[in-house]
Parts: structure tokens; sequence; C-alpha cells
């Protein structure tokens, strides 16, 4: 029960405990520890108990300590365990010596095993009262429900403890359970209920309310008295107390509503306590049963679901419950106003932060120990992520028209804030500095670029070199920069003195080169292929640079050197510009239609620059091979015609000789690559003139090496690409995202979806996929450009009418071809700047503007019919993820028919007044499923699919630059090279240090860890450590809900996993329930029947056949071959394997003549495509004459079936159930199809008469011990590594 409760709890406290400790309810090993683990593993001996002396009961504890932990972290612990909850305030003492609480504890003189720690309570500041406040407010409960400004509604939920939920009575089938599958609905549109909580009971109340009391802060004779604050408490009885908080505890104060009076009260009532925790029990008899009841409530949850996020921004979902719903109960809570004052004083200064000395003053710290670089990279990641939090917030008041700028007087574009500390602009040309690059579109390109540019140099960690923090944030259309104040950027300079020290100055007219940057600069350059070239000025005078023009130095009043607009670190695509953009007009003309891109910024990926330098190395390393082989070719000649003069030396020749072939030949396929150079030029094509010969020349080959790249992105990446898509070589994008980020990885912008799109207009029903997933992504592309413009000129309460009507006009034109925008007209004066010209949109007029982006960004054409009818959920989903929006979860109605059938209990709705539902019962009410979003007081909407009412929140979307910790990756990669190279402890030692060393640098909560969990579950899988595989798969799933999204790809994928790990430990019912979700999640993300789910479908056969389901699974794998024959062909390989599957399936669901007409299908084609001498093609054909046999006498098998003679069965000799590989990537040890081997293709290894038997009711058929793999329909089996 300890346990639990402490994890329960810890979830509710204080944050700063949170972000240094382990979430498992243990310290976190410190650094010392994790090297010394990595080192000789001996750390176990460091960890032992000790024994602390408390003041009040049960007077004494123990607590596990190791010597490498900070007393911090001994604190820490003490302060969440449940019968030490009530300590916040208080020292350590050992022998007598007060302990400092900022030491190791091996600093702690004569500790050891079972020494006596004494715990002594401290006279309380007034922060520490604050403090102390917060946190009993958060552990009893108290705490209503926060409304935060920049986190959504339900950011960071997780579903996974509600998996199942709904399904656990399932009715009897013919005295068999029927399994979770049972009414799994293959071909059912995708349901967004799935994306919703069950409703829950609400938690215990241990108190009414506690706040801030009226009299609040004490005045200034009682604060000589200790007096710190001033509380009021309401107990469950119902009775009101008056608390003061005093320098030595708590106690209740005469005062009421009416008079003051904050002095102890007289017996009997003369209650006082050190701590808030136990003044509430001494005064409310029900407190201390509630408490226990809330604990053990919060300890049914999973600790990871209900920790809070302090080191990554929450998931924030795009479906969210009503707000009358009882998942989002909004509750009157007087303290929530008062918890900026709790948290930050009543000065607020202890919130505002010097960022960009903290960033720059953390990037100096020492890195040369494991110990300095573990503490370096955990307070970055920290850093980063209080840096993007605070820096979001300010974005959203400066959209939002909250802050006042510094320059009123300028354009709305041109103006400046600057807020916390930190410095905002607007991602538009406000000053016209890209005018002849693209304006508005370039500006709003090169600050999403500069966010990249500044990650990569963070990355790089370049001794000396700096960058400032830089976050870009859309936000109600509007795109908003933040960063760090570089110190001497608002300098005035004197005359003559230019602002950058290095790089262009003013547009590119001048150009500066400090000599101090060049060292910098290199590095950076050598590490991004940027080749170091000359760039002219106005005059004409030459300068080398080490990295683009547009790159700029500068060195701050603080004496660092900052690395400032790296928008522009790899050259332009010149082929795209040539091809699509024309310098602008001087007389103000349109562009010709075919090049009118609406920039220039059109730059090449840096993944495609390292791959084409991987590939110049390649073709560097055959010609060195060939030199080499000429080279000994050549000497061997001239060895033989110097031989002849010295006969009597030819034994020891001889013996010298075959030494030296026998070095030769290992030399032969060592080549030395220091001599390998690539690099590219950056300023190419961007108006630079060369002067001299010399010049022009190199320049040409600069030219020349780009247009090669560009040349290799068309001709041979994007090709191959596709061709690996069509194969299945790889996983198969679901959405959106998972197609940009697999693009993004092979170096693809995302302007060359038109091209994919056409690439993949192809018979072939995988690159039919392809297509409408890359036209969808279009389309949702286009709409966010259009709607943003929109939006950037509405007022902020006009955008939830703005986005309910151009989504009617984009999904709702079946349901209402006319739709009205619900506008409310009595602010409409208010607002006389305000752009209403939204409401005369139309659908035809939505789908012209789309049309119109997608050709002018994409280059592509849509056809008339480009908004699929099955996947309006899916590009509904789409758009609201790139615009931010948080829709209401219902079922969207998209046909007249929906709507009508749907109008009538819309209207039924509870009404809400003033953010409370109003309910004549309490309880009850909150107990049902979430009632349907109110009506609007308005008169009756006009029926159709989206009101202005369904937009509940619109969240920001964010693009930041913190970057990896490289400690963590290499510990990672190390366990990964053991553990192909055989070397299994060593490996698996090397992935939980890896593990250890994520969770430290960047808590739990984040998106890199659920990474490294999915890849740790799945090798510690292979080594068959299943039950660890299982527990990492659960936090897998946990991480990627909270942090990516609960329908995340990554998601999807993460449950699936968890669905094969949990079968493999014997959970096959729990294993069902995870992979059901998956299978729904994918219906609401891609739609049903995603090529990759043929795997999944197979998967689940498996495990029902496992659980005796016959039946069912018969129904799974028939579904899975359904898609097979829809993806593959029906005369693919992949079909006959499932065929033959089938096959095995009806014969044991007692059909075996189906069963028979299946292995004939099999056979034929094993037979038409493989040959007749092909192994796999006899097998079938000996099974096909044994099944035949057995069909004949069916009646005796159907009575020894009956009978119930049945055993488990391993259907097949591979491997059956496959792990689903990431999207973009091959599983480990895939095999390629186009090599159908008869080796690779083995259909089943077990002999026909064994199944045979077994089906008839014989023994269980043995497996071989040879395992054979076999190539899966689709995914290619998994090797155990």
């Amino acid at each position: 029960m300890a346990a639990s409760n402490n994890d329960a709890s810890k979830s509710k406290v204080s944050e700063t405990v949170a972000a240094d400790n382990a979430v498992d309810g243990q310290s976190t090993v410190a650094p010392e520890q994790a090297e010394e683990e990595g080192a000789n593993g001996q750390h176990v001996d460091n960890i032992f108990q000790v024994t602390i002396k408390l003041p009040h009961e049960p007077f004494q504890t123990q607590v596990m300590l190791s010597m490498q932990e900070q007393v911090q972290d001994l604190r820490a612990s003490i302060v969440e365990t449940p019968q030490t909850f009530q300590y916040s305030c208080f020292h350590l003492e050992h022998n007598g010596q007060r302990i400092n609480d900022f030491v190791e504890l091996s600093e702690v003189p004569g500790l050891q095993a079972n020494s006596e720690l004494t715990l002594k309570e401290d006279p309380y500041t007034e922060k520490e009262a604050r403090m102390h406040v917060i946190r009993v407010r958060e552990l009893i409960g108290a705490a209503g429900d926060r409304t935060d400004t920049m986190h959504g509604i339900m950011a960071g939920l997780s579903l996974h403890d509600t998996i199942g939920q709904g399904q656990a009575d399932k009715p009897t089938q013919d005295g068999v359970e029927q399994s979770v599958l049972g009414d799994y609905d293959f071909k059912a549109p995708g349901s967004v209920k799935n994306l919703l909580l069950p409703p829950q009971d609400p938690a215990p109340k241990t108190v009414k309310s506690i706040s801030l009391s009226p009299w609040n802060p004490p005045p200034y004779h009682l604060r000589s008295k200790g007096h710190l604050l001033y509380l009021q408490v309401t107990t469950n009885e119902g009775e009101q107390h008056h608390i003061t908080s005093h320098v030595s505890g708590f106690y209740v104060n005469k005062s009421s509503n009416a008079k003051f009076d904050p002095f102890p009260r007289q017996a009997p009532k003369d209650f006082t306590a050190h701590s808030l925790l136990t003044l509430l029990s001494k005064i409310s008899s029900s407190f201390d049963p509630s408490f226990r009841d809330l604990l053990e409530y919060n300890a049914k949850k999973d600790l990871l679901t209900i920790f809070q996020l302090s080191n990554a921004i929450p998931a924030n979902p795009w479906l969210v419950p009503a707000p009358n719903s009882s998942l989002t109960v909004h509750q009157a809570d007087l303290a929530r106003t008062q918890e900026s004052y709790l948290i930050s004083g009543v000065e607020n200064t202890e919130t505002l932060r010097d960022w960009n000395e903290e960033f720059q003053s953390t990037r100096e710290m020492p890195k040369e120990a494991v110990q300095d670089r573990v503490f370096r990279e955990r307070l970055t990641s920290k850093l980063f992520a209080d840096y993007n939090d605070a820096a979001t917030r300010g974005a959203m008041l400066v959209a939002r028209g909250e802050i006042a700028p510094l320059n009123p007087t300028e354009a709305k574009d041109a103006q400046i804030f600057v807020y916390n500390n930190i410095f905002y602009s607007f991602g538009a040309d406000g000053v016209g500095t890209f005018s002849t690059e693209g304006g508005d579109e370039a500006a709003r390109v090169a600050v999403g670029k500069d966010v990249l540019g500044v990650r990569a140099v963070n990355n790089l960690d370049i001794q000396g070199l700096f960058t400032s923090g830089t976050v870009v944030v859309d936000y109600l259309g509007k795109r908003i920069v933040g960063q760090s104040i570089v110190p001497g950027i608002f300098k005035q300079r004197d005359p003559g003195e230019h602002q950058i020290d290095y790089g262009a100055v003013e547009g590119k007219e001048i150009v500066a080169d400090d000599k101090s940057f060049v060292p910098l600069f290199a590095q950076l350059s050598k590490n991004l292929r940027v080749k170091k070239h000359p760039v002219w000025d106005k005059d004409g005078v030459r300068h080398e640079l080490e990295g683009s023009v547009e790159t700029k130095g500068l060195i701050g009043t603080d004496g660092r050197r900052y690395a400032l607009d790296l928008y522009r670190l790899t050259p332009l695509d010149v082929a795209w510009i040539e091809a699509h953009w024309s310098e602008p007009d001087k007389d103000g003309n349109s562009k010709p239609k075919d090049k009118d891109y609406p920039h220039r910024m059109a730059t090449l990926r840096p993944e495609l620059v390292e791959s084409y330098g991987r590939l110049k190395l390649r073709d560097y390393i055959k010609v060195e091979l060939a030199k080499k082989s000429e080279a000994t070719k050549s000497d061997d000649k001239e060895e033989a015609n110097g031989r002849t003069e010295v006969a009597e030396e030819s034994k020891d020749n001889s013996e010298s000789q075959e030494a030296k072939e026998e070095t030769e030949a290992a030399e032969q396929d060592r080549v030395d690559i220091s001599g390998f150079q690539f690099s590219l030029n950056p300023d190419v094509f961007c108006g630079q003139h060369p002067q001299t010969e010399e010049d022009k020349e190199e320049w040409a080959k600069d030219e020349a090496e780009v247009r090669a790249v560009c040349n290799h992105l068309s001709s041979e990446v994007i090709p191959r690409l596709i061709q690996d898509l069509k194969e299945g070589e790889v996983g198969f994008p679901m959405d959106g995202q998972s197609l940009s980020s697999l693009l993004h990885k092979r170096g693809v912008n995302i302007r060359y979806l038109g091209k994919i799109a056409e690439l993949a207009d192809n018979e072939d029903p995988r690159l039919q996929a392809l297509k409408k997933l890359a036209i969808q992504e279009m389309i949702a592309r286009g709409f966010k450009h259009f709607a943003n413009s929109k939006l950037r000129h509405v007022a902020a309460p006009f955008a939830p009418a703005c986005i309910a009507h151009m989504l009617n006009c984009l999904l709702g034109e079946e349901a209402n071809a006319k739709p009205v925008a619900e506008i409310d007209s009595s602010l409409r004066s208010m607002y006389p700047e305000s752009d209403f010209s939204f409401e005369k949109m139309s659908p035809e007029t939505l789908k012209k503007e789309i049309k119109a982006q997608v050709a002018l960004r994409y280059r592509y054409s849509l056809d008339s019919s480009w908004v699929q009818p099955a996947k309006r959920l899916q590009l509904l989903r789409e758009v609201s993820l790139k615009l931010g929006l948080q829709l209401e979860t219902k079922e969207y109605t998209f046909t007249k028919q929906d709507v009508a059938n749907g109008a009538a209990p819309e209207n039924t709705a509870v009404p809400v007044a003033n953010g409370q539902v109003t309910t004549s019962s309490k309880k009850k009410k909150g107990k049902t499923a979430s009632p349907t979003r109110a009506a609007s007081p308005t008169p009756a909407l006009p029926p159709q699919t989206f009101h202005a009412d369904d937009i509940l929140n619109i969240v920001p979307v964010v693009k930041e630059a913190s970057p990896k910790s490289f400690l963590a990756e290499e510990a990672l990669e190390a366990g990964r090279m053991s553990v192909a190279q055989e070397q299994k402890e060593l490996g698996q030692e090397l992935l939980l240090e890896s593990l250890s060393l994520h969770e430290q640098i960047y808590g739990v909560l984040h998106p890199e860890v659920s990474r490294v969990y999915h890849a740790l579950s799945n090798l510690l899988y292979n080594l068959d450590d299943k039950n660890a595989a299982v527990e990492l798969a659960h936090k897998a799933v946990i991480v990627s809900e909270r942090t990516l999204g609960v329908d995340h790809a990554d998601t999807v994928l993460n449950y699936l996993n968890l669905g094969l790990f949990e079968h493999a430990t014997g959970n096959t019912q729990a294993a069902l329930k995870y992979v059901r979700h998956a299978l729904e999640l994918w219906k609401i993300i891609y739609g049903p029947d995603h090529p990759d789910s043929i795997t999944t479908l197979n998967n689940a056969a498996v495990m029902l056949q496992s659980m005796k389901q016959y039946h069912e699974s018969r129904l799974w794998f028939e579904a899975s071959l359904a898609i097979c024959e829809e993806v593959s062909g029906k005369q693919s390989i992949n079909t006959a394997t499932l065929q033959f599957q089938l096959s095995q399936a009806l014969a044991l669901d007692k059909d075996m003549r189906a069963a028979v007409n299946r292995m004939r299908e099999s056979y034929n084609i094993f037979n038409n495509v493989l040959g007749p001498e092909d192994r796999n093609t006899k097998e079938a054909g000996s099974w096909l004459e044994q099944l035949t046999q057995s069909a004949v006498s069916q009646a005796k098998q159907l009575q020894d079936l009956a009978k119930g003679r049945l055993r488990r069965v391993h259907l097949t000799g591979r491997n059956p159930i496959r792990p689903q590989a990431s999207i973009g990537q091959a599983p480990a040890g895939s095999i390629a199809p186009s090599r159908p081997r008869s080796a690779t293709n083995q259909v089943d290894q077990r002999s026909i008469e064994e199944l045979l038997k077994y089906i008839e009711g014989g023994n269980s058929p043995k497996k071989p011990s040879t395992k054979k793999k076999t190539q899966n329909p689709k995914r290619r089996t998994q090797k155990a590594s």
C-alpha cells in the first residue's frame, strides 16, 4: 500500500521535485552512479537503508539511499512518502550535526548502513509557507481544474488505463466466451468515441475549499510577530475555519468573515500544528478517511498517466469532451486566481528569468567527465522546456493583442514586443527585408527554417559559438517568433560601425568579416557540409566567408559570439526555382502562371545533402580501390622485371612477397578517406557576381555541384522512395504527419508532394493509397494556408465562427450547400477593423481557393472529386492538427440524411449557464455519459455540419530548437551494436544505462523517452526478456499518448507492439484489447484497410487461435487475405502464403471443403509464380492431397473435433507473430520481395500427417527444431537479433 500511495500522490505533488526524480517512486540515479554502473556494475553495494527519527507519529521511518545521491534526493523521498507527507520545511541531522541540503550523501561524515538521521522541523519563511500551501492543496485534491492559457483542454491525455473498460462483459457463444474482437467491424468507418475517456468517478473530496483569506496579507505590525499568510478552510462538515500561517506553523485563529483577530483560539478549539496537513486532520473528523480514499483512488491509475509534464509540451487532443461533460467540469475554486501570488510572491519577481544568460552559461558548463555531461544536458533539456513554455505563452498574448508593442507607430507586421525577457516579432516581412525573395511568404518560411538552423547548431554544440533561444508559434493565423534577447542587439552603434560583425549587413550591400568568427564558423560549416567561398559587396570587394552570406555573426556586449539568421545552411533548390519562380516585375505585373511560386526560399534539406555526401564518398572509395588494384598490378610487373637479375635472392623474395601479399590483401579493403571532401556553396544562384576568371570558374563548379544534388533528388531519391513504398519495403505512412516525416528523413521537401502524387498515379493499390494520402495532405495544407490568411485579420471572438464556416464549406457541402457563418451581430460593430469577408465564402469559392493553393505550392492540379467521401473524418483531423483546433467530440454529420437523423438529439442537451451544468441531482448527472453540447442561446441554428460552438478552443502550434542528448544516444547506439555483435549481456547493460540516461536528462514524460522505450522494448523482446519488454511497451504507449497525441501514428505502433508482447507473456486477452484499440485508432487516422494492417489482422488471428477461438480466428485471416488481395494482387506470393494459413484455419474451424479450396488456390499461385519444382509448391501440393483425402472422411473428423480433443496449435513453422515496422523503416532482417527463393518462401516445416492427425484428434504437432523464416505477406519476419 505504501508504495502505491507514494506513486499516486507523487503525481500531485510539487513540480520541482518531479523534474528531478525518476517516476517509479525511486530517486534518480545520480550521474556518478550512472557512470559507475556502466563501468563495473557495483552500484548495488552503494544502496543501503537508514532510519529517520521523526518528531511526530510514527516517530521513525526507513529510507533506502545511495551514496551517490544528493541530500536533496533524500529530502524528496521523505516529502513523498505517505507517512511523512506532512513535512516540507525541515532539515536533517546526523550525530547532532546539521546536514547541508546541497551536498552529496557521500560527503556526510560517518553516514553508513543503519545510521540514524533526525528530522528537525524548521521555522517557515513566507516563501516556504506559500509553497507548503500549494503542495497541501494538490496533495489533498483541493486544487480545482486549471484553465491554462497555453495547454488546451485535456492536454497530455492518456487513454491507456481505460482501454477495454467497456468490453469487460462479453456474452458467451456456444459456451465459449466471446473474445474482445467479437463485434469488431472491419469495414465500419472510424468512430470518434474511441478518442474519448469513458466517464470517470469523481475523486473523493477531502475538504470543500481551501484558499487565502480576504484578510491576507498580514499588516506590518503582525508581520513582525511572525504572521506570514491567512487562510480560510471549509471542511466537509461545512464548518469554516480561519487559519494563521505563522513562522512556527499553522493554527486556527479567531477571525471571521466580518471580524479580524488572527490570534489563536481558546481551548478546546486551540488547534495548532507545524504542518497544514496535520491541522486539517485535527479540525475535520472526515479528513483522514477521505484522504486515505483519495490516495487509494489515485493508486488505481498508472503513475505516468497523472504525472505532470515538466520537460515537454503536452499533446493537445483535436477532439475533446463537451464543456458540460463529467470529464471537464469547471469547479468553483477561489484559490485558482491566487495561485500566481502563491507561486511567485507579491512582487512576482521570482518568475522573471534572464533567458539568454541562462542558455549561454549552461552551454559554458564543463563537459569533460560523464557526470558533468549528464548534469549539463539535464539542465539544458529543462531550460529549453521552460523557455519554450514561457515563449509560447508570450506569443499567444502578442497574437491576441494583449501586449503593447515597442514601436506602436509602425505597421502591424513590423511591430516588435518584449515580454518576460523574450523578444517577439511577426513572421512577416514588415520592413521589406525579403521584398525580392517573396515578401511575407519568404519571411514566414525563413523563420521556420531559422528554428531548424538553430537546432542544428545547438546539436553540434560548438565551443564558443552561441545561439539565442528561438521558438516559432503559429496561433490564430499569425506566425510569431520569440527569441531570447542577445545583449547588444538593440545597442545604438557609432557612425561607420555595423550592427553585424560577420556576414551581410543591411541586405547584402555591406559584408562584415570579423576574423574571430572564422574558426567558429569553420567548425559549423565542416559539420553541415558548407563550403568556404567568396562573396562580393556592392563595391565589388571580395570577402571570404565560412558560411552563407545570410548567416550573421554578432559579438554581444557580454563578449560572446552569436550566430543569427540560420535559415540558409543549405543551397537553394535551383531546379525548383528555375522551373517555378520568376523575379517580381518592377511594374508590379502578375507573374506567369507556371512561374508564380510564392517565394524564393526553396532550399534543399540537410538530409538530402548528407545522403548525397554519402553517395560521393562511396564513389570516392570505389575510385581509390581501383587505384590500389592498378598500383599492385604495376608493382607486380616491375618486380617481375627486376628479379631476373638477382637469382640468389629469389628464396628470400618469395617469402617476403607472400607476407607482403597478405598485408596488401588486408590493406586492399582499407581506404584512407581523410582526402575526401564534399561541401556545397549555399550562396550560388543568389545574385553574387564573381569578378576574376578564377572565381568565375570555381563558381561554375559550385553551381554544377548544387545542380547535381537537385538532380539526385528528382532522379534518385524520390523514385526510390516510391519504389520502396510500392514493394512494401518500409512501413507505409498513416497520415499527413507520418508522410511528412518520412519525406523529411529521405531529404524530400514537402513542396514535392505534387510530384509524389503524380508518380504514385499507378495501377498498384499501394501506390493508389499513397496518392490519396498525398492529395489529402496537399488539400489540408492548402486549406491551412488559406484559413490562416483569413484568421490573421479576424478578431479573436470571431475565430470559432470563421473556422466553423470554412469547415462547412470544406466538408459539409452535402449537408448544406449554402452554409451560413454564425457571427454574433451584437459584437460586430465593436470590431470595425476585423475582416468579415469569410462569411461570403461558399463551398465553390473555397474549393477554388484550395485548388489555387495546391497548384501554386505543390504544382499539382486537383480534379473535381478531390475530397473523398470516405475520408472526411481524416481530412478534418489533419486540418484540426495543423490549425491547433480542439473540436467537441461527436459524430459529425457530413450528409443531409445524417443531419436530419442527428438534428433531434442535438437540441435536447442540458443548457449551460455561466459554465455550470444546471442539474438537480449533483451526484447522478456527472456519472452519465457526456450529454450532447448545449444549444447556443441564439434561435435554432441552421442544419449544417459544424457550428461555431463546436470549436471549443484553439491551441498554438509550436516549432522549437531544443537539442538532443548525445550522451544518451551514444549509450543507446553502443547497446544496439553490442546486441548485433551477439554480446547480449553487455548490450542489455548498455541499453538499460541508455534508458537511465534518457530518463535523467529528458525527464520521463518526453517524446525522446517514448522513442527509447519503444526501441528498447523491441530489443529486449528479441533478447527474450519478455517481461521487461512488456513493462517498457506500456510506458512507451503512455508517454507517446501524453507527448505526441492519443492518435499519433507512433502511439498506434506502440499499441500494436504492446499487444504482441502481452501475447508473448501469455496475456492474450489483454493483448487483443490493445490490438483492437490500435485498429480503431487506425480507422480514425487513415480509414479502414491500411496496407500495413494485413500484418496486424494476421497477428490477431494467430492470437485468437491460441485462445481456441477458431471460428473468429478464421474471420480475421479472411479479412487479412481480403486486404492482401487488394494490395498485393490475387496472384502474389503474399496472397498464396495467406491462403495457406487460411486453409489451416478453416481446417481447425471444421470446414474441410473450404480448406481444400483455399489450399488449391495457394498451390496454383505457387505453381504459376515459382514453378512446380519450388519447395513451397511441392509442400502446398502434398497438403492439398492430404486435405482432399481427409475432406472425404469429414464425418469422422467432425465427430473427433466435437469430442474436444483439440490442443493448442502453432500454425506455421515460422515465427507467426510479427512486430509492426515503424513508418518509413524496414523491419530488421527483412527479405526483399524481388527474390522469392524457395528457402525464403518455405510455407510450413511440419509434416502434413502431424497436423491432420491433430485435426482428427491426435496429439499436438511438434515444431521442428530448425526454425526457418518465411516471407510474410506485406511485412517480412523480424529475425531475433
